[in-house]
């Protein structure tokens, strides 16, 4: 783990997007992964002042950095077991711990963005402020819902590795922004599917509770493209999504959930979304 907390730089954020509100655009890019999983392309913004945090607060962060290294910990035990039986080593992402904003290998990023991953570098960056975000403004707070955040950036690191990633960051301009943001929509799908899959396997553990599913659902049914839209606009425009719909996103992180087989979540070569 790479603790960059406290640490404060020169430099930028994510770019903000889409003419979304703050609060709204907040929500999307926490629990849909910073719109990063794909190309690693990140925009600077203006630099801001790392705030002071108290003793207090530092032990409370303490506490879900904790926390956040067991949900990594067990991701590395899933993933290593499903490669392993492909017969194949798997490499585990690196987690940053980073405190207003920080400089990774996709561009400088702010807490913003959310946890996000960067392919460029194999990193799952995490401003911890966020986790507070989740409990007292969204009412998400449960540590089911925390660690699907985690496995849902993780599931970006599995593309990663199966070049997944790579592929779509040829796609950029090399095709419509209409067909980009299609691919985008199944490239987020398959993280919500893989997240899906960790669950799978964390049945009996404490952090996997009865009804924490249908939290992770609830999450997933607010945050779809068109109730984002819906909530910020008034209206959908379908050709701009970029994660998927409420719907999509709570079938494909159930159908992980329900099946834990990496070869059922192929979001790009099917009709069916």
């Amino acid at each position: 783990m790479d603790d960059r907390r406290g640490g404060g730089m020169s430099g930028g954020g994510i770019a903000a997007g889409g003419g979304i509100l703050g609060v709204i655009a907040l929500v999307l890019n926490f629990l849909l992964g910073g719109g990063n999983g794909g190309d690693g392309q990140m925009a600077p913004l203006p630099g801001q002042t790392t705030q002071q945090v108290s003793t207090e607060q530092r032990a409370a962060e303490d506490q879900l950095a904790s926390f956040v290294k067991v949900v990594l910990a067990d991701t590395e035990d899933v993933w290593g077991q499903l490669f392993q039986r492909a017969g194949q080593r798997y490499p585990a992402p690196t987690l940053v711990l980073f405190t207003d904003r920080v400089q990774s290998g996709c561009g400088y990023a702010s807490a913003q963005s959310g946890p996000f991953y960067c392919p460029a570098d194999q990193k799952v960056y995490v401003d911890l402020s966020f986790y507070n975000e989740l409990r007292n403004r969204f009412g998400g707070g449960g540590d089911f819902a925390m660690a699907y955040v985690i496995a849902h950036e993780v599931g970006h690191h599995i593309q990663t590795l199966m070049g997944t990633s790579e592929k779509m960051a040829r796609m950029r301009g090399r095709v419509s922004e209409a067909e980009y943001n299609q691919f985008s929509v199944r490239m987020e799908l398959q993280a919500d599917f893989f997240a899906g899959v960790f669950a799978h396997y964390q049945k009996g553990k404490g952090y996997l509770e009865e009804g924490d599913i249908e939290e992770a659902l609830r999450a997933a049914n607010a945050i779809g493209d068109d109730n984002i839209q819906k909530q910020s606009q008034g209206y959908t425009v379908p050709e701009s999504f970029t994660h998927g719909t409420s719907e999509q996103r709570m079938r494909w992180f159930k159908k992980g959930f329900e099946t834990g087989d990496i070869n059922q979540g192929d979001t790009f070569n099917t009709n069916d979304l």
